[in-house]
């Protein structure tokens, strides 16, 4: 059927199109005047991104901050915040509220929790970032959108969703932060224990032992190690050289040891022998050896060698006595030394283990800084009554109601008005199909038209004398 058809056929059925339209346009159109106004008013609030100057650390992230924003979108339409709603703004006490609550439940419940559910409930509450911010933009203003049949009540609702997010926000984190402050206070406890008992383990020891902070004693054992060490050695090459000069005194050349050769005594009698042995040589050739003068200097010459034999034998009797003295000396200080590198290794393994002590007090000592820390830090933010939840701008109470909208109502109506009437004409049109021009002839026929006649008009005196005619039909 093209468009001449349709327009044939809408204007042979132009009553019952109308009347359908009419139908249709008219109970649509009237509806809002049965339906209640509602109104909507909006609060605003912002979720502000700088550094909490009470809680520690840096702000969050775009990504953080993006979920954070959305975290509070759920917090203002929890369950927790819309029963403080209910309550801040008298719904509780609302005659049909009450009688829908009692309908609904039977009288059964918490009235609070059902209110609160009511709210949140049929489109009532909405909280999101504006609808006309750019999609592509991130924003951190969240609006709170109260849609209610009382424009007073809406802006009042609005509001105080806002005030009841904001209060709900201190209050967790005020409760949070005093978990926290609770748990850090036992484990701060628990730690200043740990510490006064590390702290007198290490006094304890620092008692027993005489060892202090300082390296001090360690290191006058060490130098006195030192010292054993050095006169060890030149102990052991006093010996060994006494037992060499001993050995030397020991054989037939003992009047050649540098002691003798060193001695003064020895050396004067040296000089007095020679003295001697010059006048017997004198005497035994100017008066002959049984002269007296002879005999008494070859007695002379006899009593200065015996004597230089004695001293000769007393030094090497020294030389014994001294490698004597030498072996003792070294047995001394060998045992000395010994000693002194057990007192070494001793304070070594005392001082390793009060290092490990006051390593371990350092230690308890930063972990109760960092808890304390902590826990001065949890208390403060127990007690904050700050929140970077701030609220932006309030709702007024709106001067239109936003709802039903009757030009929307009426577009409806003439819409769906047209849509049913010309299914209709249609519908009417195929169950009882009429001839209406000459194409209608050739698709039913399948012959070509020759002719067509127009539709003429007779003059009212023809057909009255037509009528007048005896042979005229009645």
């Amino acid at each position: 059927m093209g468009f001449h058809e349709f327009f044939l056929v809408l204007r042979a059925r132009w009553s019952l199109a109308a009347k359908i339209f009419l139908a249709v346009v008219v109970p649509i159109s009237l509806l809002p005047l049965a339906m209640h106004n509602k109104y909507s008013a909006s609060s605003f609030i912002v979720v502000d991104t700088k550094t909490d100057p009470v809680a520690a650390g840096q702000g969050p992230s775009d990504a953080v901050m993006a979920s954070y924003v959305n975290t509070q979108a759920d917090i203002i339409t929890s369950e927790r915040v819309a029963k403080k709603v209910a309550a801040a703004v008298g719904l509780d006490q609302r005659p049909d509220l009450i009688e829908s609550w009692r309908k609904k439940t039977n009288g059964v419940g918490d009235i609070d929790t059902w209110l609160g559910q009511y709210l949140l409930t049929g489109k009532r509450v909405a909280a999101a970032p504006p609808a006309s911010a750019n999609a592509a933009r991130q924003t951190n203003v969240i609006e709170i959108a109260v849609t209610w049949n009382d424009a007073k009540l809406a802006a009042a609702i609005a509001n105080s969703f806002a005030q009841a997010a904001i209060d709900t926000n201190i209050e967790l984190k005020v409760q949070q932060a005093k978990q926290y402050a609770a748990w850090f206070d036992q484990q701060s406890a628990i730690l200043r224990a740990d510490l006064q008992q590390k702290q007198k383990r290490l006094s304890d020891f620092q008692s027993a032992t005489g060892i202090v902070d300082t390296d001090e004693k360690l290191d006058v054992e060490n130098a006195r190690l030192a010292e054993l060490s050095t006169e060890l050695v030149t102990v052991q090459s006093q010996r060994a050289d006494s037992q060499s000069r001993q050995k030397a005194g020991n054989g037939s050349d003992n009047e050649f040891i540098p002691e003798v050769l060193q001695s003064p005594q020895i050396a004067a009698l040296k000089e007095a022998l020679t003295a001697a042995e010059s006048k017997r040589t004198e005497a035994a050739g100017r008066l002959g050896k049984n002269h007296p003068d002879y005999q008494a200097a070859d007695a002379e010459v006899a009593s200065l060698r015996a004597r230089i034999a004695a001293e000769t034998n007393k030094i090497v009797a020294s030389l014994g006595a001294t490698t004597q003295v030498n072996l003792r000396r070294e047995n001394d200080v060998r045992a000395a030394l010994e000693a002194q590198k057990k007192r070494v290794l001793e304070l070594k393994n005392a001082h390793d283990e009060a290092l490990n002590l006051s390593n371990d007090v350092v230690a308890a000592q930063k972990n109760l800084e960092a808890v304390s820390q902590r826990l001065a830090q949890s208390s403060l933010e127990s007690v904050a009554q700050q929140t970077n939840v701030v609220l932006l701008s309030t709702a007024t109470e709106p001067l239109e109601p936003t709802s039903p909208k009757e030009p929307m109502f009426i577009a409806s109506g003439i819409f769906l008005g047209l849509i049913l009437a010309m299914g209709a004409v249609l519908i009417s049109e195929i169950r009882g199909r009429i001839l209406r021009d000459e194409s209608d002839l050739v698709r039913l026929l399948g012959v070509p038209v020759l002719g067509r006649l127009t539709k003429l008009k007779p003059k009212p005196s023809a057909v009255a004398a037509l009528l007048a005619s005896p042979a005229a039909p009645y």
